[in-house]
């Protein structure tokens, strides 16, 4: 078993996050477990109370762990990996064995505002498709989308069933809408009253906001606000070395050259 090297020049609480973590990791906690109390892991571990809390403390705020009052703390579900790619949640949750649900909470028709009209690129005024869906995985609430799409698109789109259907593929199949490119933008919020309660999140719960315009064939097809459950989703993003990135630029440059 694991021990604290109290001669290292890592911080005690953070070693005892290592241990833990490297326990959940192997499933010697598993998913939905309680892991022992801070007087046992006190004990254990030859720690203070105060440094075992800092550790575990650490844990839930990553959403490692999470407490449930009177009961203990539990080994939390593993985050979501949000793949920053322009495909439907239906699809990314089927690609991750999840069944995929949506339940419509609004859907009408609106007359675009100078500032939406000219995100579409439209006229102040066209009619323009608005729906509001709670979206599902395996049942569980994870996401609220919020999206506009111009009439002149689909114009009978109001006559579809879309409850635990994808949008984008019904747009391809009946109106051949097939988006390719995209923007989108990623803020840290706190969820309202309204969707924390759809989201099942506590009141200021943390939410990721989604902000994105997707096109078709160089047309604004859509603009969506997706609001995700921050305790369920993690973003993960490669990171290259600019200098290395010029490096390898200057040898392709050379290769071509020859």
């Amino acid at each position: 078993m694991a021990q604290i090297d109290p001669g290292s020049p890592v911080p005690k609480y953070f070693q005892l996050r290592e241990i833990l973590l490297d326990l959940i990791e192997r499933n010697e906690l598993p998913i939905g477990s309680a892991i022992p109390s801070e007087r046992e892991l006190s004990a254990c571990y030859g720690l203070s109370r105060m440094t075992v809390r800092q550790a575990v403390d650490h844990l839930v705020s990553e959403g490692r762990l999470h407490r449930v009052p009177g009961k203990g703390t539990f080994v939390a579900r593993p985050k979501i990996e949000m793949t920053l790619q322009l495909r439907s949640f239906t699809e990314d949750m089927r690609a991750r064995g999840m069944e995929p649900g949506a339940r419509d909470l609004d859907r009408r028709v609106v007359r675009a505002s100078p500032h939406l009209a000219r995100r579409l690129g439209l006229r102040p005024g066209d009619e323009v498709h608005y729906l509001e869906r709670l979206r599902t995985a395996d049942g569980e609430p994870l996401c609220i989308e919020r999206v506009h799409i111009p009439v002149a698109l689909a114009p009978d789109l109001a006559a579809h069933d879309l409850t635990d259907r994808s949008l984008y593929a019904l747009l391809e199949s009946v109106y051949g809408i097939v988006f390719d490119a995209g923007e989108l933008t990623i803020d840290a919020g706190i969820a309202d009253p309204g969707d924390a309660d759809l989201l099942r999140l506590p009141r200021g719960g943390a939410v990721l906001i989604l902000q994105h315009r997707s096109f078709a064939g160089g047309v604004c097809a859509e603009i969506g606000v997706s609001t995700y459950r921050a305790d369920r989703y993690q973003l993960r993003a490669a990171i290259v070395s600019p200098a290395r990135h010029r490096s390898a630029q200057g040898r392709g440059v050379l290769q071509a050259a020859e």
